[in-house]
């Protein structure tokens, strides 16, 4: 079983250091920034939202601890306000490290998430996830979450010349 712990400013520093070069990648993945600028905008990104660092208001954040070792197997970073008129809690980053994936630590994550959520008067968890993400869809479908939105894209090719 996992528990979430409140996350430590060693830890945040090292989860920020890793996650900017990661989402900037993401993103580039997705098709959504070109790789000349990916790194330098998620900074900026990050930056923004959490410009008070682990302190900001409203950001929440958990490491995901194995009880049974007492290893910090994850992270998750959530923020609570309005999704769509109702007091939600928005998942902003959810990782189980790479070397404790497949050991049925992000279901129990997730489960334990959804009662610091609950216990936080919020009845909506929501999350984004990059399309090419395969394995956390099939994750969070598991976990009874439902696709909301999807957004789609085609890449063209250049136009012939006239």
């Amino acid at each position: 079983m996992v528990r979430l712990s409140p996350l430590t400013e060693p830890s945040f520093a090292a989860w920020w250091r890793d996650t900017i070069p990661a989402y900037a990648e993401d993103k580039v993945m997705a098709g959504n920034w070109l790789p000349e600028v990916a790194l330098e905008r998620a900074e900026a990104e990050f930056k923004r939202f959490l410009p008070q660092g682990l302190a900001t208001p409203d950001q929440h954040f958990f490491g995901v601890v194995d009880d049974a070792t007492g290893a910090e197997v994850g992270i998750v970073w959530f923020s609570v306000g309005d999704w769509g008129g109702r007091n939600a809690a928005f998942i902003l980053d959810f990782a189980i490290y790479e070397r404790f994936r497949r050991h049925g630590y992000g279901l129990q994550a997730l489960s334990a998430l959804e009662d610091v959520v609950r216990a936080m008067g919020m009845d909506t968890l929501a999350l984004h996830v990059f399309g090419h993400n395969h394995a956390a869809r099939r994750l969070y479908e598991k976990a009874g979450f439902e696709v909301t939105n999807i957004n789609m894209a085609k890449r063209l090719a250049a136009a012939p010349n006239s």
